[in-house]
């Protein structure tokens, strides 16, 4: 397989294709094929993502405290996060996988893909060294890594919103994406937050989750502005 087109969109050319070729075999191609899965590259990649990011949060958020800087990095090396880098570089284009998986299209399954980016990490670090594998993970995850701090202090909004309407009594909070825009890999989404059927804010982010976190926080803003506490339509009736 000719990975030309891979390696100039991942901008690093890989001296020994083989490694490039054995990060991109999943287990079901493997066993097909009797060659060597990149199951063990996987593992080793994921290390190394781990260390990588905890490296780059630590020297680049200096007012995050532990706590944070965790939560930081768990919610940008996951699989969902590692997802999105692979489609950003049209990965299910080269992953080999066996009949089994391309009968149920495998090779756009996000655990694979996932997988598939830990496992070229580990053949970059292989293949040009340390700093190489460092500056393809940077290179793709620092943008979700800024997002993700600017919303490390927003994680208890929905909780702080959810006390403050039930005070009075049950209500029913509902959040809803009402807009989404922007290619796949960049989405932003428009969140709504309604109580008992009323409206109280909209949030946007560059997930649901984060959208909703926002609108939390704004109704939040809205609420605490008011000189009396919030009744829902239903302890006015």
């Amino acid at each position: 397989m000719n990975f030309e087109k891979l390696e100039k969109s991942i901008d690093y050319k890989f001296k020994n294709k083989n490694l490039l070729s054995k990060a991109l075999t999943h287990t079901s191609y493997a066993y097909e094929n009797k060659v060597e899965s990149n199951e063990k590259l996987e593992f080793l990649g994921d290390s190394i993502l781990e260390f990588i990011s905890s490296k780059y949060i630590y020297n680049n958020y200096k007012k995050l405290k532990e706590g944070e800087m965790t939560k930081v990095r768990a919610e940008v090396v996951c699989e969902d996060s590692l997802y999105k880098v692979a489609k950003r570089h049209n990965f299910s284009d080269f992953i080999l996988i066996g009949k089994s998986e391309a009968n149920s299209k495998g090779n756009f399954k996000p655990a694979i893909l996932a997988d598939s980016i830990e496992a070229t990490i580990a053949a970059i670090y292989f293949d040009g060294g340390l700093e190489e594998a460092e500056k393809f993970i940077i290179n793709n995850l620092k943008d979700a890594i800024e997002n993700s701090t600017k919303h490390v202090g927003m994680k208890d909004f929905k909780t702080v919103l959810q006390e403050k309407l039930q005070e009075n009594g049950d209500v029913c909070i509902k959040y809803t994406v009402i807009k989404e825009t922007g290619p796949d890999h960049n989405k932003i989404f428009t969140v709504k937050v309604e109580v008992d059927g009323k409206m109280l804010a909209t949030g946007e982010g560059r997930t649901k989750k984060h959208a909703e976190m926002d609108a939390a926080g704004k109704a939040l803003e809205r609420l605490n502005k008011r000189d009396t506490p919030f009744c829902s339509r239903r302890s006015e009736t």
